[in-house]
């Protein structure tokens, strides 16, 4: 399913377009980086870099059960993901807004697991055991992020894009 899009064009040149939904995929598709933002019980922001596949239509991403990250979505599992770049004037910034779900159908995870060996050339191989990904001797839990809002800022040619879905 195709997002609804708007320019904003508050934040956008004036001859800004908006950018298309599948130039947002392909930044989803090919960041190996993303940075994860969740909120503690406290309150307080916790931002941490990982990695993450686009795949099903979400984001996915794995984490030690103990990590920041994963005590904080027992609590509340709203995240924004970002990735993009640095640089001032080129690129596409990307920002996804949603609800972490835990997965752990096997089948699903063999999937990811496939999806993650392939996307980072076999730095992350993850075996599936018992809803888990298994890597090196210890265990991680999976989520899925389908986005609720994702923002686009494209750079140089500044146009600022929201997608609902």
């Amino acid at each position: 399913m195709l997002p609804t899009l708007e320019l904003d064009s508050r934040f956008s040149d004036p001859n800004a377009v908006a950018t298309p939904w599948a130039d947002v995929e392909q930044v989803l598709n090919d960041a190996e980086l993303f940075w994860i933002s969740t909120v503690r019980t406290t309150g307080a922001p916790h931002v941490t870099p990982l990695p993450a596949v686009w795949r099903l239509d979400a984001l996915h991403f794995c984490t030690g059960a103990e990590e920041q990250k994963a005590v904080n979505l027992s609590g509340n599992n709203a995240v924004v993901l970002t990735t993009g770049n640095n640089a001032w004037k080129s690129g596409l910034d990307v920002v996804v807004e949603g609800h972490a779900e835990r997965v752990a159908d096997d089948n699903v995870l063999q999937q990811l697991s496939d999806a993650w060996a392939t996307k980072y050339q076999g730095d992350w191989v993850f075996d599936v055991v018992d809803g888990e990904f298994h890597h090196g001797g210890g265990a991680a839990l999976v989520f899925r992020v389908a986005p609720t809002k994702v923002l686009a800022f494209a750079k140089g040619s500044f146009a600022q894009t929201r997608y609902r879905f």
